[in-house]
């Protein structure tokens, strides 16, 4: 596991992005990407979407997979998901509508919607570049707290953290959506690279977990330590409660000057 440091959130946007650039390049334009939704990930896909009008990067065949959809929100809801790929991924980026994948969250058969969004991925030959946020209880995707570490697309009911935290973007919390249907940590793991980003001193405590504590269903996104190419990238804030700081910047700061990300 890499951890980036960064001293606020722009440079972790600039950081990720500058990142799935790198590994994009050798891919060319019919890469794959994994997209999340959440505040974290907005300033990433806006530093790609610039990269793409400046012609550092090609996307023009790409395809993409969210990782969530809420059950029972009405279609065309402006916080939907399909709604916010398109805002914030699908248009900025200038992504064909028509590889750009969500799960179907409005499917009167939900079980064979998550099937069918497994072997949409297959199809594909996989995700080659995953983002991903996390949640305050640690969840990735929405897989909460007590999720299968192999879980694979399903519906999930959300925790009670993850309702209060998204109520924001909704009149009232009794206006979230109780249900969801999300990629498993199984899928996710199937990456063949993962980035996950994370700002703000709220997001401290599941950080710190993820990356220093143990691999445990109760903080989901530690098993992201199983994984072989995951990149953490967090600003300052976010890396509050870490114990390796000082090893994670002296880290960075020494490696050779083709791994580094100097943007």
């Amino acid at each position: 596991m890499e951890v980036i440091i960064c001293p606020n959130a722009q440079r972790v946007g600039e950081v990720a992005a500058a990142k799935a650039a790198r590994i994009a390049a050798p891919i060319g334009p019919k890469v794959v990407l994994g997209v999340a939704t959440g505040s974290s990930p907005v300033q990433t896909f806006a530093e790609l979407a610039r990269l793409v009008a400046s012609g550092d990067l090609d996307l023009s065949e790409a395809s993409a997979f969210a990782l969530d959809e809420y059950v029972g929100i009405p279609e065309g809801h402006p916080e939907s998901y399909h709604e916010i790929i398109r805002q914030t991924v699908t248009e900025p980026m200038g992504l064909d509508p028509a590889r750009v994948h969500v799960p179907d969250g409005f499917a009167t058969d939900l079980q064979a919607a998550c099937r069918a969004y497994e072997d949409a991925i297959k199809a594909v030959g996989g995700v080659d570049i995953q983002f991903l946020g996390i949640g305050s209880n640690g969840h990735i995707g929405f897989n909460e707290p007590t999720s299968s570490l192999s879980s694979r697309t399903r519906i999930k009911t959300l925790a009670a953290k993850t309702l209060e935290d998204n109520a924001r973007f909704f009149d009232s919390i009794d206006d979230v959506p109780r249900h969801c249907l999300t990629q498993g940590l199984g899928t996710i793991m199937d990456a063949r690279n993962v980035i996950l980003v994370a700002t703000g001193t709220n997001k401290a405590h599941a950080i710190a977990q993820v990356i220093e504590g143990p691999i445990t269903a109760m903080y989901p996104g530690s098993v992201l330590q199983l994984h072989p190419h995951a990149t953490i990238i967090v600003d300052s804030d976010a890396a509050a409660e870490l114990t390796l700081i000082d090893y994670y910047k002296a880290t960075y700061a020494n490696l050779p000057a083709w791994q580094r990300l100097d943007v």
